[in-house]
């Protein structure tokens, strides 16, 4: 009888040994199929807070060394991004309630040094105690931030002028937008003059050359709360966030027009051109498209009398004499 024994206990052993040995297996393969992937697999017990994470040393996900920092609920919610803490609580406990099927949210989480990292976050009640209550949730946490970042890449893109790098229509609408609802707003819609003729005699890639030089020089004579943008051609935007009956709406523009005194210093020659330019406050109910249209039509006044200057609601403004001007002038 106890010789019996003995070889069910040797039997179980061995059966217990194989099994771990499966399992240990199954898991090595688990990981090494994660390495690399940026998931992990978590487990949250909801009572005390104690949050496992399978396979993966929970502290090295926010720059932290084994052991400096323990899982736990409490840890994950205060490295939560601020911006993001509450729709992401607010998604889990929706989830804990019964209010929704499963938890399910894209987030930020803050490392050690600040770093900023996306995820994917979802998981799942999969036990309860005898009332009803959640015991256990089991979820994944995939690391997304390249996604993020490519994506944040191709958005801003879409809205940048690849010559120039300023912001072009659609991301020009967008910052027209955010600021119409911070505050009043100035749009100045500048033109060219006389930039086909650079086009014509020393070739497109001088004249995508000034256009750069030209954006420079914008961004060096604007201060920074100013959003500069370029339509396309030879067409520049400025919204400037301040009422376009300041003192200072006038200097700008004056100061733009006049930055064009300067010939531009092309691989093959010298480049001149002028600037006519529009200027139009924003009113209560216009959209860009309001705006761009009342601006051209005084940025026109301009250029039918003599090109060279800025126009409000009020007419034509002289920024610098037109070329038959100067010559009467000099004579």
């Amino acid at each position: 009888m106890d010789g019996m024994y003995s070889r069910e206990l040797l039997r179980l052993q061995a059966e217990n040994e194989r099994l771990k040995r499966i399992a240990a297996d199954a898991r090595e393969k688990l990981e090494a199929a994660m390495d690399g992937t940026g998931l992990c697999v978590w487990q949250l017990h909801v009572p005390s807070g104690k949050l496992i994470i399978f396979n993966r040393r929970w502290g090295s996900m926010l720059g932290f060394q084994p052991k400096e920092l323990e899982a736990s609920f409490e840890v994950w919610k205060a490295h939560l991004h601020p911006e993001d803490r509450e729709e992401v609580l607010r998604h889990f406990f929706d989830h804990l309630h019964g209010r929704s099927p499963f938890y399910e949210v894209q987030h930020r989480m803050v490392a050690k040094n600040g770093a900023i990292t996306w995820v994917q976050d979802r998981g799942r009640v999969v036990e309860w105690d005898t009332r009803g209550r959640p015991l256990r949730v089991m979820g994944t946490h995939i690391d997304i931030t390249q996604e993020k970042e490519y994506e944040q890449a191709l958005s801003r893109l879409a809205h940048k002028d690849p010559l120039t790098g300023l912001l072009n229509r659609s991301g020009l609408i967008e910052r027209f937008r955010t600021l119409r609802r911070e505050g009043e707003l100035t749009l100045c819609f500048i033109d060219l003059d006389d930039f086909k003729r650079v086009n014509d005699t020393l070739g497109h890639r001088a004249g995508d050359r000034l256009l750069v030089q030209l954006t420079e020089r914008l961004r060096r004579l604007c201060p920074p709360e100013v959003v500069l943008g370029r339509l396309g051609g030879d067409e520049f935007v400025l919204l400037l966030p301040w009422p376009v009956h300041r003192p200072h709406t006038r200097q700008l523009a004056q100061a733009c027009i006049d930055c064009l005194d300067e010939p531009f210093e092309l691989d093959n020659g010298e480049g001149q051109v002028g600037m006519s330019m529009g200027v139009e406050g924003v009113r209560e109910p216009d959209d860009f498209a309001d705006v761009m249209a009342r601006a051209d039509a005084a940025m026109y006044q301009v250029k039918r009398a003599g090109k060279r200057g800025m126009a409000f609601n009020t007419g034509p403004v002289a920024g610098h004499l037109a070329g038959s001007e100067r010559q009467r002038h000099a004579g």
